[in-house]
């Protein structure tokens, strides 16, 4: 197998000549490098009018292997051919290395290459590429690559510190300065000119175009990667630049989906080029200026922005326990919350490059503090769970490796019920980020939230001090997404306290609005709603082809009463609606009660503004009907809005003592 380095540009801050001159006190040993036992020159020669040169070196090395290793492969030294390719008018230096010992087992390649900073003729540039395929080497082959491409990974570490140290001797020696190539061939190879060299002409980083890595982005955007890691990264930017259709994403984002992988490059091209399709086509890019937050869920969503943690991180609290999910869920349906999660994240990616310029260091994930005070079953509720489930798999596979940390404060004994079925669907790196708080005491206790985040940070509302005021920077705060944290008026007030929302504010359509279509048609992909004229029944055909499976239901009365029942059947029935019709499909002659059909379920009464939540074991295969009537005697049309999920038999586990709710004597209000 073929193994490959290739490392970000390092940027020397001196001119092009003054580099080269260091780089040849490399030759023919370096006291830095021991391994380099010897170079010696073996062809050497210069051209146009001493613009060009082209030196070959043969290199002995030291074998750097365990002892037992170099007795079995025989030999304590290697040799490697390197030539140089100097070109003083273009100011390149292009530099290519092979093995020469063990060649017909082994092949090494590298290049290295010294060019002038594109942007800043003052500046140096210098990258590298290497690899390394061992077709047969005495049957350590693997081993062979592990210890090959560490020993090359820990050299490259050296590259950049061995040229400052023989720029700091030229420096010693009064050399700061050597002159451009002439096309007279003027120009001397070196000089004791007075002239420093200077840093003070900065131009932005070649990293700033987001084609090219150098090690100064890295440390300041990135944090500490290892040589392989960085060499990976550049790799992949390349790759994703040469398959996608959409665009390269920024170094962090390239980072991000790096390490959710585990580094591998097929299996992170592969999720980041699905997640760049579904940007695309949802026009996520466009989603911080275009979003525009629901009336319901600026006055009753119980999350917002607020401060930072102890390690920069931009803090984002959500109060899920004061959360009516229901509510939400029936006012503006499940892909608007999940348009509004979308539009969390995206704020987070903002806020997290701007914290990186405020904190100067890479901030690169956000910080979730959820408080649970209030959490009780009714966030058990299952559509509620359904849709945040969809929202972990979605924010999952598009946002890896974005949370930092996940703070979960004041949770209450039901909370492991719902971290149970929660945390299947989260990564398993993601799930030990988790920390968990259980009392109302644990806020400033030795190991409580002050060690995370400062106490002025930490809201009224979980005992904090919260006095925010504005920071001293350099530079003012990039945007006012990032100010808002650091006003004067505490910014946790505005984050909702949450509530119930009122029931008229639930969305529901009618069958006159839509010009007597199916009455059931979807509502935000989760809910359907139907409008029944008095007397007018509707009934919901579900054909059971698995035993012991579960049918549950979720439904509201928003307008006048209605009858409640459920049925079984053997006979094939189809679904069926007619606008007009107020009969069952159990009143035709086919159908006996008893005989043809049996009543699981006696009619129930469900008066306005009720919400009930039912289930029930489908033991045997069969059709099986949920019936709403609205009652000859009301004084106009009922709303309903209603929702059905079967659990499979192989899926669900669980005891049915506890699923079971008949309505005789359990059936659930909501409010």
């Amino acid at each position: 197998m073929v193994q490959q380095y290739e490392s970000p540009v390092r940027i020397y801050k001196y001119p092009f000549e003054l580099v080269m001159a260091a780089y040849e006190r490399r030759f023919p040993t370096c006291p830095q490098m021991p391994i380099v036992l010897d170079c010696e020159i073996v062809e050497d020669a210069i051209s146009n009018n001493g613009a060009k040169r082209e030196t070959t070196r043969r290199c002995k090395l030291a074998v750097e292997a365990p002892y037992l290793f170099k007795k079995i492969i025989g030999v304590d030294v290697v040799f490697f051919i390197q030539k140089n390719f100097l070109d003083l008018k273009a100011r390149t230096l292009n530099i290519e290395a092979t093995n020469e010992t063990f060649s017909s087992r082994i092949e090494i390649f590298e290049k290295c290459r010294y060019f002038a900073h594109p942007e800043n003729p003052d500046w140096t540039c210098f990258d590298q590429t290497a690899t390394l395929d061992i077709k047969n080497f005495f049957g350590f082959e693997h081993s062979m690559e592990k210890m090959g491409m560490k020993q090359y990974s820990q050299t490259t570490q050296k590259g950049k510190e061995i040229i400052e140290c023989f720029i700091n001797e030229l420096k010693k020696e009064g050399v700061t300065h050597v002159d451009r190539w002439k096309e007279d061939g003027s120009a001397e190879p070196a000089t004791t000119a007075t002239t420093t060299v200077s840093c003070t002409n900065e131009k932005p980083p070649l990293s700033r175009d987001n084609s090219i890595l150098d090690a100064d982005y890295i440390a300041k955007h990135l944090g500490q990667l290892s040589p392989l890691q960085e060499s990976k990264l550049v790799q992949f930017r390349k790759r994703i630049e040469e398959s996608g259709e959409h665009g390269v994403p920024d170094f962090p984002t390239l980072l991000r989906f790096l390490r959710a992988r585990d580094f591998s490059f097929d299996k992170a091209a592969t999720t980041l080029q699905e997640s760049m399709q579904w940007r695309a086509e949802h026009r996520i890019d466009d989603i911080l200026g275009e979003y525009k937050m629901p009336t319901v869920v600026e006055k009753y969503f119980p999350g917002g922005w607020h401060h930072h943690d102890k390690d920069g991180r931009p803090l984002y609290i959500l109060r899920l326990g004061t959360m009516d999910v229901k509510g939400l869920l029936k006012s503006v349906g499940e892909d608007e919350l999940l348009k509004l999660t979308l539009h969390v994240c995206e704020e987070g990616l903002k806020l997290m490059k701007e914290a990186t310029t405020l904190f100067e260091k890479p901030v690169w994930n956000w910080c979730l503090l959820v408080d649970l005070d209030g959490l009780s079953m009714r966030h058990l509720w299952r559509p509620g769970v359904k849709a945040l489930l969809r929202i972990i798999e979605t924010v999952e596979k598009n946002y890896p490796e974005t949370m930092g940390r996940v703070l979960i404060v004041r949770a209450p004994r039901v909370f492991p019920v719902l971290w149970t079925i929660v945390s299947a669907f989260i990564d398993e790196n993601t799930c030990s980020k988790f920390l968990f708080f259980g009392g109302p005491d644990c806020l400033h206790t030795e190991d409580g939230l002050e060690q995370y985040i400062a106490a002025e940070n930490i809201p009224s509302f979980l005992g904090g001090s919260c006095n925010p005021s504005i920071p001293t920077v350099a530079e003012p705060v990039p945007s006012k997404l990032f100010t808002r944290c650091f006003l004067s008026a505490c910014p946790c007030t505005l984050i909702h306290e949450g509530g119930l929302i009122p029931k008229h504010l639930y969305k529901s359509d009618s069958v006159e609005e839509n010009n007597g279509a199916h009455p059931a048609h979807d509502h935000h992909g989760l809910y359907k709603s139907i409008d029944l004229k008095p007397g007018q029944m509707f009934e919901l055909i579900i054909r059971n082809t698995d035993p012991k499976s579960v049918l549950t239901w979720d439904f509201d009365v928003l307008k006048n009463d209605l009858l409640f029942a459920l049925y079984r059947t053997d006979t094939a029935i189809e679904q069926s609606f007619n606008g007009d019709a107020f009969s069952s499909v159990f009143d035709g002659a086919d159908f006996k009660e008893g005989v043809n059909y049996t009543k699981l379920e006696d009619k129930v009464k469900c008066r306005p503004k009720e919400g009930v939540q039912g289930s029930h074991e489908m033991a045997t295969a069969g059709t099986y009907v949920l019936q709403w009537m609205c009652p000859p005697s009301c004084d106009g049309p009922a709303q309903l809005m209603y929702f059905h999920e079967i659990l499979s038999s192989a899926n669900y586990k669980g005891s049915m003592t506890s699923l079971q709710s008949g309505f005789s004597s359990n059936s659930l209000q909501s409010r």
